[in-house]
């Protein structure tokens, strides 16, 4: 079979000839692929950054927001049935650790995990690939042109989630809403694929939302952040110090940018008792100034928090599948807008740079290879 490999610390992919892989054990299920996400991590590991090939090999398949068809199930495998749509999760346990033993490797306390197409593991940028049940996930088949979004959504459920739990242990107010959320002003950093669907959770929960980022506001992520009942902030004409007075203060702030002047400056907007959640990951080591003693001032005195977090469970990935169901029930057809480029293998290795400036979500399309293209 086909597939995209690199070799880590250097620059480039190209299409590899690998074995394909069959199912062995009672658990296993073998996917035959259909289309696999291209995000930032994917073009770091492009252009020689982190990244690690499985033990004793020198070529990584990348590859981790993938979509398939079932093809072949072992003979203890309830799940998922011969012929449904279903993604793999990412990250794979250490074997030592307590959450890693409860299925909770996104909490993986000694760092020791494995991540397919990023650290140790081959990636899904191939024809087919066989993992065992208890990392799959069925994805209804209403959703089978959405559905290569279920990683990055699961990266925002757990941030909600997490972040939802925080406020219900620490505010009266929270522990007693059925949903705190609603009519809630919340401020989304950053509107690539993770910040949109970010946006899409708070308005699937009735907040009112505020998304933050420096593209024209015709382009294509306001248009489709407006699509949702959304409000577009451009950060060229409203500065960061100047949205609490602009805007309004935010009772939630969803960093996904990456940026971390940025990520710093908006706890500025954060209400009295706000939570401020960063799923952004920097790239480089420049240095930033910040006002630290006022920084933390504001925490105390206003009862903040702020809370990191990465990687997703079984649990988020079922999360966003149970919410892309109701995203295309509500928007219909919007969400395709999600996905803005596509690429064949070949063509998607011999480019330079196929990144588009105005593209959200760029994906490679495996079902060409099944036609022969």
């Amino acid at each position: 079979m086909k597939a995209i490999a690199i070799v880590p610390g250097t620059a480039g992919a190209r299409v590899v000839d690998r074995a394909e892989p069959a199912v062995s054990t009672p658990d296993d299920v073998k996917i035959r692929m259909i289309r696999v996400g291209i995000c930032g991590t994917d073009r770091e590991e492009l252009s020689g950054g982190r990244a690690l090939a499985p033990e004793g090999r020198t070529e990584l398949v990348i590859g981790h927001e993938m979509f398939g068809q079932v093809v072949s199930v072992g003979a203890a495998v309830t799940r998922v049935a011969v012929g449904d749509y279903a993604v793999f999760t990412v990250r794979r346990g250490c074997g030592a650790c307590a959450s890693c033993a409860m299925g909770r490797s996104d909490m993986c306390q000694t760092g020791k995990y494995l991540e397919r197409g990023i650290k140790g593991l081959d990636g899904y940028q191939a024809e087919f690939v066989v993992d065992q049940e208890q990392y799959v996930v069925r994805v209804p088949p209403a959703l089978e042109s959405v559905g290569v979004l279920m990683e990055p959504l699961s990266i925002v459920e757990k941030a909600i989630d997490e972040m939802l739990r925080v406020q219900i242990v620490r505010c009266p107010e929270a522990a007693t809403t059925p949903d705190w959320l609603f009519g809630r002003r919340c401020l989304v950093a950053g509107l690539g694929p993770v910040g949109l669907l970010g946006a899409m959770v708070l308005r699937l929960s009735g907040a009112d939302v505020y998304g933050l980022d420096v593209v024209d506001v015709r382009s294509a992520r306001p248009t489709w952040l407006t699509g949702i009942g959304g409000h577009y902030v451009d950060g060229r004409q409203v500065p960061v110090e100047q949205v609490q007075q602009k805007i309004g203060a935010m009772d939630l702030v969803l960093d996904a940018s990456g940026i971390p002047a940025l990520e710093f400056n908006l706890l500025d907007v954060l209400a009295p008792n706000g939570a401020y959640v960063v799923t952004g990951i920097p790239g480089g080591d420049r240095p930033v100034q910040i006002a630290g003693a006022e920084l933390i001032r504001q925490l105390v005195l206003d009862n903040q928090v702020m809370v990191g977090s990465v990687n997703a469970a079984r649990g988020h990935f079922q999360t966003g599948a149970d919410d892309l169901e109701q995203a295309r029930s509500r928007w219909g057809t919007h969400l395709d807008g999600l996905i803005t480029q596509r690429y064949a293998p070949a063509e998607f290795t011999s480019s330079s740079d196929p990144h588009t400036p105005d593209a959200i979500k760029e994906v490679v399309e495996w079902t060409t290879m099944a036609r022969g293209a």
